[in-house]
């Protein structure tokens, strides 16, 4: 591994800026050698989704913090060596994901709704106002699959059902903690259905050219609160999981490998999926991509950021994948010590391939959209 921070770096490094990464200001981390991360802007707003277009351009979800109707969607355009920027929409409501459709359209998540847009001629058009959008996890989060169909996160109201403790069964597990699959038909959406339940908040989906659907699970908070015996530090972690159609991923019965959460002890939790990949707990999993025209050594990899701001996060790291797309081996750290001066840290939110075999991320904690790639970039 090579740190980026030189003689020359010193002098930047009270910014939290290293060298120059393909024309870009550098961000002073550690990466694998011959990489490096470019700041394409530190300016943002709360910045969350991220696209790249087939013209180059790149656009941003700026939510604008967690108040109502101050987020925005901002696109980039190089100029040159410059990135140049532009707001395409104002007052926007929270918004998160952002996704390319079949139509060709760009599609964008706020709180309880979703419209889409082409990108030539802006001008929203709402297809989904029915999302739940309330409690602890209201941010809409998508993704379409290889058939046209859209995969929707539907975000717990609570931390783990903690109203119903003791009952048999979680009243709000029903209509939340969960994931929803919209058809579409000549443009029009068609109806929509619970394809997956169990799934506290699915805030990272990514699909794989062979068709696999994979999930990045945010587990619960506070598990030491329900059982004084339990680690809060270790556990529970969070999770990949492969998506299936009528399959329960366990919230907020189970943790862990279908192990019962303390306020339903008497769940049967064999009848849950359990993870494919135990995550470090609180990790935070808000980012996931198949990196399908990178560099060699990581090409196809799945590629995962780690937004928590425990030790376990302000990361980013892929992980090798069989032909299914499904994690075959240990993760490499593609960033790590992700650390400003003064101690604040790196969040990666979103993480998209970008232009020339690159990695687009976001960190909504610094204001940033980045850049990763080989040094210099291809």
């Amino acid at each position: 591994m090579k740190r980026f921070l030189t003689m020359g770096v010193l002098l930047l490094a009270g910014l939290g800026m290293a060298q120059t990464c393909a024309g870009l200001p550098g961000l002073s981390v550690t990466t694998p050698q011959g990489y490096c991360v470019g700041i394409v802007s530190d300016k943002l707003n709360f910045p969350r989704g991220v696209l790249g277009l087939e013209n180059g351009d790149l656009l941003v979800v700026e939510m604008g913090g967690w108040n109502p109707h101050r987020g925005a969607l901002t696109r980039f355009r190089k100029q040159g060596n410059r990135w140049v920027s532009g707001r395409i929409f104002t007052g926007l409501d929270r918004p998160n994901g952002i996704t390319l459709g079949p139509d060709g359209k760009v599609y964008v998540g706020e709180v309880g709704r979703i419209f889409r847009f082409d990108p030539a001629n802006p001008a929203k058009e709402y297809v989904i106002r029915d999302l739940p959008g309330k409690g602890r996890h209201p941010l809409t989060q998508m993704v379409f699959d290889r058939a046209g169909n859209l995969f929707v996160n539907v975000g717990s109201g609570s931390d783990n059902c903690q109203q119903d403790k003791g009952k048999a069964a979680c009243t709000e597990a029903q209509t939340q903690g969960l994931i929803r699959k919209y058809t579409f038909r000549d443009g029009k959406v068609t109806g929509w259905s619970v394809y997956a339940k169990g799934l506290r908040n699915s805030m990272a989906l990514a699909v794989h050219p062979s068709g696999t659907i994979l999930q990045g699970e945010n587990s619960r908070d506070a598990i030491n609160a329900a059982d004084s015996k339990l680690d809060d530090a270790t556990l529970p972690h969070d999770e990949l999981n492969r998506i299936v159609q009528g399959v329960h991923y366990g919230w907020p019965y189970c943790y862990d490998n279908q192990a019962n959460a303390p306020e339903f002890p008497r769940f049967n939790c064999a009848q849950t999926q359990k993870p494919l990949v135990l995550l470090p707990a609180h990790a935070a999993p808000l980012g996931l991509t198949y990196w399908a025209d990178g560099p060699q050594a990581y090409r196809g990899w799945l590629v995962v950021g780690y937004h928590g701001y425990r030790q376990t996060g302000h990361r980013l790291v892929a992980f090798p994948v069989n032909a299914q797309g499904i994690p075959n081996n240990q993760p490499v750290e593609l960033i790590k010590n992700w650390v400003f001066p003064g101690g604040k840290l790196g969040a990666p939110v979103d993480v998209k391939p970008g232009p020339k075999g690159t990695l687009l991320i976001t960190d909504d904690r610094n204001g940033m959209l980045l850049m990763f790639g080989s040094s210099p970039a291809r």
